[in-house]
């Protein structure tokens, strides 16, 4: 994979991990809720009125035309398993911006995801 190649594909992969947390960061600014009939109008509004949520679904959209562009060069069975890079990006993240465990066996699971991408990268 050229250096190009590998650009778009981290560019894709971290601009979904970055949706996802900017998502969650919108989510703990509206808190907990439930979608019914009787709060949807006021639930719908916080959540399209949010900017942190509004930023995530950016991300996301952008995301989709990086990673088109990925895929146009990288095949799949390369591309897609850089995606879990993503879940080392998000749990290292979600543990320094939201205080959320990052216990032994989180990382020895994102241990063996790096392995994993890595022998993915190389063949």
């Amino acid at each position: 994979m050229n250096a190009v190649s590998f650009s778009l594909v981290l560019a894709g992969v971290l601009l979904n991990a970055a949706a996802q947390l900017l998502l969650k960061a919108g989510t703990n600014r509206i808190g907990e809720f439930a979608f019914s009939l009787e709060n949807l109008a006021p639930i719908g509004a916080k959540v399209a009125t949010s900017p942190p949520i509004l930023a995530g679904l950016a991300c996301y959209a952008v995301s989709v035309v990086v990673w088109i562009m990925a895929l146009s060069r990288v095949p799949v069975s390369v591309a897609y398993p850089m995606l879990s890079i993503g879940y080392v990006v998000n749990a290292i993240a979600a543990w320094a911006l939201f205080g959320e465990s990052l216990a032994m066996q989180k990382l020895v699971g994102i241990g063996f995801i790096v392995i994993g991408v890595f022998l993915v990268a190389r063949s």
